[in-house]
Parts: C-alpha cells; sequence; structure tokens
C-alpha cells in the first residue's frame, strides 16, 4: 500500500507536488473553521473515520477482485455515495457558507467612528437595560446584511443614543424587531431576523430574541446586542455564542473592540479586548 502511494508521486516535479499539497491543506481547514462549533462537526469526524476505515480496507485488499469481491464493490459504491449524503447532510451549512462567500465584502472600509458608535449604543442600551425594554442590535461587519435590510425599514440616520431609545421605546411602531447598524449609521429598523433551523446552544429560559441573535451569527459575522424584556440583562451574540450578562461598563469596549476587529485592525483591537475582559471580571465581582 506504501509503495503504490509512493509510486504515485514519482513522474512530478516537487514543486507541483508542494502547490497541490498547499491546496488540499487550505480546503481541509477552510471546511473546518467553516464547521467548528456547528452541529456538523461530529458527523464531519464520523464521515472521515468511515472513509478513512474504507480506504484501509481496499488497500489491504489489494488487487484480490475475485476473493471478497462483493466487499470490493460495496465499498467503491460507498465511497462514491459519500458525496452525495455530505451535501445532503451538510445542507445548513453550506448554505450558510455560500451566504458569507457571496455577501462578504473583500474591500472594507475602514471605520473611522468605532468609538463613538460604541459609546453612543452603549449609553442607549444602558438606559434600555435599566427600564427593562427589550432591544436588538445588530452591528453589520465584513459580511452584507443586505438581504435582511430589505426587509426592513429603511433610516439610512446617524447612530445616536436617542434615536435608538425612541426606536427601542414600548409601544413604538419599530420596538419589536431589531435594528441594523452599517459603520456610523443607524441602516434599518423593523427588521425581522430568522430564526434558526433547529435548536441553539442558549438556555431555554431565554426568548425569541436571545435565539434569533445567535441565530443570525451563525450565518454572518455580525454582532448582535441583545438587552432581555424580563430582566434587563445584556448579552453579546457573536459567532453562535450567547455571551453571559456583561455590566454596563464593559459593553462600550466590547462593541468598540468587534468593530476595530472587523476593520482588520488586530493590534488595536487587542487592547480593548483585553480591558473588556478586565472590566467584566471586575464588574461581576
Amino acid at each position: 500500500m506504501l509503495d503504490s502511494l509512493l509510486q504515485s508521486f514519482r513522474g512530478y516535479a516537487w514543486y507541483e507536488i508542494a502547490i497541490e499539497m498547499a491546496i488540499i491543506w487550505v480546503c481541509v481547514y477552510a471546511i473546518h473553521r467553516s464547521l467548528r462549533g456547528t452541529r456538523g462537526a461530529g458527523i464531519i469526524k464520523g464521515a472521515a473515520l468511515l472513509l478513512v476505515a474504507l480506504i484501509l480496507l481496499l488497500g489491504v485488499l489489494g488487487d484480490a477482485e475475485d476473493a471478497f469481491g462483493r466487499i470490493r464493490f460495496l465499498s467503491t459504491e460507498i465511497l462514491g455515495l459519500l458525496a452525495i449524503v455530505l451535501a445532503v447532510v451538510f445542507q445548513p451549512e453550506l448554505r450558510q457558507a455560500m451566504i458569507r462567500v457571496g455577501q462578504t465584502r473583500f474591500f472594507n472600509r475602514q471605520s473611522d467612528h468605532a468609538r463613538a458608535v460604541a459609546s453612543a449604543i452603549a449609553e442607549s442600551v444602558e438606559y434600555l437595560a435599566k427600564n427593562r425594554f427589550g432591544a436588538l442590535l445588530v452591528l453589520e461587519r465584513r459580511t452584507g446584511l443586505g438581504g435582511l435590510v430589505e426587509g426592513g425599514v429603511e433610516l439610512d440616520a446617524l447612530v445616536s443614543a436617542r434615536l435608538v431609545e425612541t426606536i427601542f421605546y414600548p409601544n413604538s411602531a419599530l420596538h419589536d424587531l431589531a435594528v441594523v447598524v452599517r459603520g456610523d449609521r443607524i441602516v434599518a429598523a423593523g427588521v425581522q431576523l430568522p430564526l434558526p433551523e433547529g435548536g441553539v446552544p442558549i438556555s431555554p429560559q431565554l426568548g425569541s430574541r436571545h435565539r434569533a441573535a445567535v441565530g443570525l451569527t451563525l450565518e454572518s459575522d455580525a454582532l448582535v446586542v441583545v438587552v432581555s424584556e424580563e430582566t434587563g440583562a445584556v448579552r453579546v451574540a457573536e459567532q453562535g455564542v450567547l455571551s453571559e450578562p456583561i455590566p454596563p461598563g464593559a459593553l462600550e469596549a466590547r462593541i468598540e473592540a468587534g468593530m476595530i476587529k472587523a476593520t482588520g485592525e488586530e493590534r488595536a483591537a487587542e487592547a480593548p479586548v483585553g480591558g473588556q475582559e478586565v472590566a467584566i471580571a471586575e464588574a461581576s465581582r
């Protein structure tokens, strides 16, 4: 088996093999990163084990076509059907990946207003949480949310604490749904976020706002701020994970770090993130 593997590499230039291996590694890494933290991660591990077992079985059987002929036939057919089965099983994950690829803006404008936007949102969220007014704020980052915006009420207004407080004030026409923020502007309000397919890894005591927030972050890289109407607790959803309640003093740093990170300023984001973790720890004591 090893000899046949080495034989397949003979006759090729070393740089061709290196390029092919690099391409394969990039594809595997991209698949791993897309599935990490999703329900499909466990499925892909099982499929990989099955694939390895079938390949080893075929290698052990070698060229003995007469002996074990039926097993070789079934193994070959299973390998052919495995791609179709995986496409069906991973349909939600494939759809999410296509959404990200199709909506990602490769040339992002660097935001110069991250601190002002974070300050305005933190101020408004503190007011909403204190009065227990439910709210759902979606901060668009690299992945565009044009499809969601089209389903809401387009505003195109500068982000301000008073505007956010007015939108989410009870009995207003737009207070029940989400607000989408792009850069330093509120582009839409009254946006209906799609509920995720299947369950989401959050407490059953949390409501539809939290489920919708987690579901959106599973399909995009958006940062979503949620204010609970029942408890006034403030949480942030990112990459399919819902945070623990965040103290008011730590929210501004959390939002600013997320916005700076989205523009590619990793060095500038490291300090706010570290400070934010300290602030959360101190405020929780």
